[in-house]
């Protein structure tokens, strides 16, 4: 299980310089983050989660992932 959740950091880790990359290359990065978040977090309140008890559950652990990551370059959303 260790060596799982390290994979899954190093991913986030990746995933989120990538972003911070994409960002720097924009007139206005701070929009640009912004407007990606909000994007993400549409798609994870929106996406179908089959097989679970308590989909609600994982919904507001993906929620708070998309919110860790973006948490490094901008303060997490408030809603």
């Amino acid at each position: 299980m260790d060596e799982l959740n390290g994979k899954l950091i190093a991913c986030q880790i990746l995933i989120t310089g990538l972003i911070a990359r994409v960002a720097n290359e924009q007139r206005d990065p701070l929009r640009f983050l912004t407007e990606f978040r909000d994007e993400i977090r549409a798609v994870v309140n929106g996406v179908n989660i089959a097989g679970m008890d308590n989909s609600d559950r994982v919904r507001a652990v993906a929620r708070k992932t998309v919110d860790e990551l973006f948490s490094l370059m901008k303060p997490p959303s408030s809603d």
